[in-house]
């Protein structure tokens, strides 16, 4: 792209992206992080402390795509059926009919996922693996485009039930987001006040949505985005690295329990190729690699009861991973 004039989806997304960033402040890593999970056909688990936009920022995602949006609020009494649907019987036509789920529709919001219990987990998680829901013996397949964003709250474990960790693999990206900074804080205050003014007013037009054909052209470029063979083996590093860690030095063996499974590698590979789309440039560099391999990483390896009880976190060992690993 950086020699070639930019193409309408790159800049249809971009435009997205200013459009996402003048409503959600301070929270440019989630912003692009979605942006991300959508060019590269995956999913996202967002961590963060109520009142981070994390709802604001999926429904402003939602509103600039030609796509629909659901959110469900995950509660201890939720069912599988909830999500996925369930058989009708209409008895004056004797028959039953599929009445469908939130799940049947193109962006997901999964509020709170750690708040239902593992059936219910299950039940969305199949559906983001197999792209499908099987009902009573009858398949339905989900719409090509299908993004779920799940949250989870990390200050309140009270009456939650933490994902098992071969079930978080399934997510593309875990995102963990803080508090904005003061100068955006002061922003977030000017907008709302906006807002609030702008209801007895004639509402703004809204931008012109992204067609969902544009998104998947946008996808195709994406995986045409260059990486040589020599960053290639980096990234295939990185992730076997976690497996033999022994190879960078006994404290980091001492330190992990369980490495990160092939998934992991095609989740860098494709998201690294879409951060580097998104920068504008036809080639993936070591920055964009070393900057997604947390949030890749975080949630697919296990730490040792001896690294937890030092207090050392999955980001530190990640850290210190890619501080030994030569770069091309």
């Amino acid at each position: 792209m950086s020699d070639t004039m930019p193409s309408e989806s790159f800049n249809a997304l971009q435009h997205l992206k200013t459009t996402i960033s003048q409503q959600i402040i301070g929270q440019e890593t989630l912003i692009e992080r979605m942006l991300i999970a959508l060019l590269a056909d995956g999913h996202l688990l967002v961590e963060g402390a109520p009142g981070l936009a994390k709802t604001r920022a999926i429904n402003a995602l939602s509103q600039g795509i030609d796509a629909d949006f659901q959110r469900v609020q995950f509660t201890p009494d939720l069912l599988p059926a909830d999500l996925t649907g369930t058989d009708i019987y209409r008895p004056e036509e004797g028959r039953f009919e599929f009445q469908k789920g939130p799940l049947f529709h193109n962006l997901i919001l999964a509020d709170e996922i750690n708040r239902s219990p593992a059936k219910v987990q299950a039940a969305l998680l199949e559906a983001m693996a197999e792209r499908q829901i099987t009902v009573g013996g009858t398949s339905y397949i989900l719409p090509p485009l299908f993004l779920v964003m799940a949250t989870q709250n990390p200050i309140e474990q009270e009456g939650t039930y933490p994902l098992p960790e071969a079930q978080l693999d399934r997510f593309l990206l875990h995102v963990k987001i803080d508090y904005p900074q003061a100068a955006d804080e002061k922003k977030i205050l000017h907008l709302t006040r906006a807002e609030a003014m702008q209801t007895n007013k004639t509402p703004k037009a809204l931008p012109e949505k992204i067609s969902q054909a544009s998104l998947f052209i946008a996808r195709q470029e994406v995986l045409n985005v260059f990486m040589s063979d020599a960053l290639e083996d980096y990234l295939l590093q990185i992730i076997l690295a976690t497996r033999q860690p022994e190879a960078y030095g006994k404290d980091l063996a001492s330190q992990l329990q369980y490495g990160a499974s092939p998934r992991a590698s095609i989740a860098l590979d494709r998201c690294a190729r879409a951060k580097a789309w998104l920068n504008g440039k036809d080639f993936v560099s070591p920055e964009d690699i070393q900057e997604l391999a947390f949030d890749i990483l975080r949630h697919r390896i296990i730490l040792s009861y001896e690294a937890e009880a030092e207090g050392i976190t999955t980001d530190d060992f990640i850290a210190q991973l890619i501080a030994r690993i030569a770069v091309p």
